[in-house]
């Protein structure tokens, strides 16, 4: 069964093509790339990707603009539907904005831009982006942001770790995320926001292939079903 997944441009995004090549070094398949100003996605998708960049600029606040692009409203529903949704780095704030994750991503506690390989801690393998890892297991990928810091009220911190939602945990301070949260998944499982960028750690010419396990997964678990 081929692959059918879609990478998701904004006007400021660039990391789109690598998460593209990741896909389909991958699956084998080439994802669709879909413009932000269109209406629909493609039919019978199986995968959709937020990239990382900086859409319109990060004006506003990072993401929000982006969050309502006419094919955000697309997204939404395929979320809700159970099509499984990655947003890393910018698309993570994307998810956030659009309301698919709780939370919100701040500029540094350290006020700069953050650039350069950190340890992450797998917190979960229930679910399709994880199913790769062991919990405990220590991996590495590039972080490279400005606003990174993920905020969310107590209550919401302690729902999504009750919950067995934090993905990935900074196994240092990075950038002052509340509890070091580096990864959060959605209420349905089937959304994955996180800050690292996993689809440029997926060969060892790239420095590490700790991310392609993260596709691996996504990919096993949904040819499987």
């Amino acid at each position: 069964m081929a692959f059918r997944s879609a990478v998701i441009t904004f006007p400021g995004s660039n990391c789109d093509r690598d998460m593209a090549v990741a896909l389909e070094q991958v699956s084998g398949t080439a994802p669709q790339r879909v413009w932000h100003g269109e209406a629909e996605l493609p039919e019978r998708l199986d995968f959709i990707a937020l990239p990382g960049g900086f859409s319109y600029g990060d004006y506003l606040r990072s993401g929000a603009m982006a969050a309502r692009s006419p094919i955000m409203r697309a997204v939404v529903r395929a979320a809700a539907s159970g099509v499984p949704v990655l947003g890393v780095c910018n698309g993570f704030q994307v998810l956030t904005e659009a309301g698919l994750l709780p939370g919100a991503l701040m500029r540094n506690a350290g006020q700069t831009f953050v650039c350069r390989d950190v340890p992450l801690r797998v917190e979960t393998s229930q679910s399709l982006f994880t199913a790769g890892y062991e919990v405990g297991q220590v991996v590495r990928f590039p972080v490279a942001h400005h606003d990174g810091n993920y905020f969310a009220d107590e209550a919401t911190l302690d729902r999504l770790e009750g919950e067995g939602r934090v993905a990935f945990r900074y196994a240092e301070a990075v950038n002052g995320s509340r509890r070091d949260i580096a990864g959060v998944l959605g209420a349905g499982g089937n959304v994955l926001g996180m800050m690292p960028h996993p689809e440029r750690a997926i060969e060892p010419a790239h420095g590490g292939s700790d991310g392609r396990a993260l596709f691996e997964s996504v990919v096993r678990g949904l040819v499987e079903v």
